[in-house]
């Protein structure tokens, strides 16, 4: 796991020259689609139910160890921010919708998490590698993906949160 990262900035320009995009990828500075979100709760939202607040989406699976590694952090990310300054939410890309609901009690998560089994938003995010964080703003434009698993509650990472959404973050 990374244990800095000062700047999304320098990592999403290596991100998006080193990796090929996904089939209909919403890239950096472009507005994301409307999609229906499944939701593990049974409940069905939309990206626009988020609209309002900046929005960090995470993108990840259950079989993967970075995903499960960066769970933690970002869950107590979540305890201390969603809601509040930001919202956080996960999106699932298992194939077993049980095995990742699983792994959601197991590990205690607090925020919303979402299926995407049939791989749509998966490639609408541009998530041909996981972990990946989405940073969106109140009205819903990319503002920036990072990839690779980070400790998200450590004081420089939220620093780089709040720098991107530009909003003052307590640690």
């Amino acid at each position: 796991m990374r244990a800095i990262i000062p700047v999304f900035f320098l990592l999403a320009a290596i991100s998006s020259t080193a990796l090929a995009g996904t089939p209909g990828e919403v890239e950096i500075g472009s507005y994301l689609r409307e999609a229906k979100l499944q939701g593990f709760d049974g409940k069905t939202r939309k990206f626009s139910d988020f609209k309002g607040k900046p929005l960090l989406i995470n993108v990840w699976a259950s079989w993967c160890g970075p995903c499960r590694a960066e769970m933690g952090s970002l869950n107590r990310l979540a305890r201390r921010y969603n809601g509040k300054q930001f919202n956080v939410i996960g999106i699932s890309t298992d194939d077993d919708g049980n095995a990742a609901a699983a792994f959601i009690k197991q590990s205690n998560i607090s925020f919303e998490n979402f299926l995407d089994s049939k791989v749509f938003l998966e490639n609408m995010l541009g998530a041909n590698t996981i972990p990946l964080t989405i940073l969106v703003d109140a009205q819903g434009r990319v503002l920036e993906k990072a990839r690779g698993a980070y400790e998200w509650d450590k004081p420089e990472t939220i620093d780089a949160i709040a720098e991107v959404f530009h909003i003052k973050l307590k640690h």
